[in-house]
């Protein structure tokens, strides 16, 4: 069985057909997904959480992307407190830092990361990490906010193999997407390669970045067999043996209930 580890579900794109979606899924092995809530608007984690409740199979994941630190408020973090008593709800995210993009403001994006870790230490759940052109900043963050200590995973990781030995150095787990099939992600297999089987995760973070061959279309959970198919071939190993790695590690993690 197959875990997609990140997507977003409430995203407007699957309101008409979410559950032929769901279905598509688990005809391709995928048995659990973790709906991540920071997807714009607040009302995407309490629609996450509604997923959440209603499915046996999916799993919510609570927060705000860094696109969004300039948005957060005191009764921000009242709401993900709120949330986070629910029992379906895994993790803490996304969060993190994009200086890629920069739609917020760097400082805000500084203070709100540190802000998450510290929230994730206080409610005992891992965090769901969204970097981009911050790999080192982030790494650096987590030593002195968290002490090292914080359990999470870098989603959609695109980075070097330097930056993920050094999130791996801090305990984390790394999770590979669509991106990992693309023609030009070389390096980015190298590094897929080069992580340990125990410390991997695949993700679609649909409906964005839908793998080879279904590039140019809406992503959707089913993909994710893609994603772990293309991983199983430069490791040289069984696809077997990646499906259950990478739901071991995604059940570890994020301590989901059978």
């Amino acid at each position: 069985m197959l875990i997609d580890s990140h997507c977003h579900l409430t995203d407007r794109l699957f309101d008409e057909d979410l559950e032929a979606v769901l279905a598509r899924a688990h005809a391709a092995g995928v048995g659990r997904f973790l709906v991540i809530g920071a997807n714009g608007d607040f009302s995407h984690n309490e629609k996450a959480v509604a997923l959440a409740q209603a499915h046996a199979s999916i799993f919510a994941v609570v927060g705000v992307h860094p696109h969004d630190a300039k948005s957060i408020t005191e009764e921000t973090y009242t709401q993900l407190r709120q949330l986070a008593q629910h029992p379906k709800v895994v993790g803490l995210g996304e969060t993190g830092l994009d200086f890629y993009y920069d739609n917020s403001p760097r400082e805000d994006q500084r203070t709100h990361f540190r802000r998450f870790i510290r929230l994730a230490n206080e409610l005992d759940l891992p965090l769901s990490m969204h970097v981009r052109d911050a790999y080192a900043e982030a790494a650096a963050t987590l030593r002195e906010e968290g002490g090292g200590k914080v359990r999470g995973v870098m989603h959609c990781f695109t980075g070097s193999e330097a930056e993920a030995h050094d999130l791996l150095s801090l305990g984390l787990y790394i999770s590979f997407s669509g991106i990992v099939t693309f023609k030009s992600a070389h390096e980015l297999r190298t590094v897929a390669k080069a992580v340990p089987l125990d410390r991997l995760l695949v993700e679609t973070d649909c409906p964005l970045l839908a793998p080879v061959p279904y590039r140019g279309r809406r992503n959707e959970p089913a993909y994710v067999a893609q994603v772990a198919h293309t991983i199983a071939e430069v490791r040289g190993c069984g696809l077997e043996e990646v499906v259950a790695a990478t739901k071991r590690n995604t059940e570890a993690l994020f301590q989901l209930m059978a």
